[in-house]
Formats: C-alpha cells, sequence, structure tokens
C-alpha cells in the first residue's frame, strides 16, 4: 500500500480566493491607527531631522504606512519643512525614499 502523502490536501488548494480573502482579513486585524503627535514630539522629530541632516548621522526613522508602524535605519538626505517633505536613504539598499513629513513617527540618532 502506498501512503497518500500530500495528496489528500489538494482539493483545499482548488480555492486561491479564499486564501486570498483570508489573508485580507488577518491583515486588517493587524493594522493600527495613526498615532497623533504633540507639539513637542513634531519639535523633536524636527530637531533631529536637522541635526541629522547637517551631522550625516544615521538614524532610526518610525513611520507610519497603509496601517501599520515601521522602522528603518539610514540617513537623512534632504528636508523640505514647507513642503512636508524628507528624503530618507535606506542603510540596507540604499534606495532614496520620498516621504511625507507627516507620516513620521519618530526619529532617534543611532
Amino acid at each position: 500500500m502506498e501512503p497518500r502523502g500530500m495528496k489528500k490536501w489538494r482539493p483545499f488548494a482548488t480555492m486561491p480566493e479564499q486564501y486570498i480573502g483570508l489573508k485580507k482579513i488577518i491583515n486588517k486585524q493587524a493594522e493600527v491607527a495613526q498615532p497623533v503627535l504633540t507639539e513637542e514630539q513634531m519639535e523633536q522629530i524636527n530637531f533631529t531631522l536637522i541635526e541629522a541632516l547637517h551631522t550625516n548621522k544615521q538614524v532610526y526613522l518610525t513611520y507610519y504606512k497603509k496601517g501599520q508602524c515601521i522602522t528603518e535605519t539610514g540617513f537623512i538626505q534632504f528636508v523640505d519643512s514647507l513642503g512636508n517633505l524628507f528624503i530618507f536613504i535606506d542603510y540596507v539598499f540604499e534606495l532614496k525614499n520620498k516621504m511625507r513629513l507627516s507620516e513620521l513617527i519618530d526619529v532617534r540618532l543611532s
């Protein structure tokens, strides 16, 4: 007699829409609301951004994107407070990322 192995699970793999729907539901449950920053926190973020820009120090950025808080490491290349944006160079892949200042949650010097 031959063992069935993984053949017995094949009927369940015929509904990929179900897996897509379940993944969406799980991701929706993991979402968090964007934190609201106080004036002091925004001033501290601006000060840290300017310091990192002038000293070319590495920073830890925490920002909000699509329901998640993401932390990355890199360098600040440009800050435009009037245009509400900044350019961040990722430490790992050295890619330029243009982000809004309103998406920032926390900035720390490393």
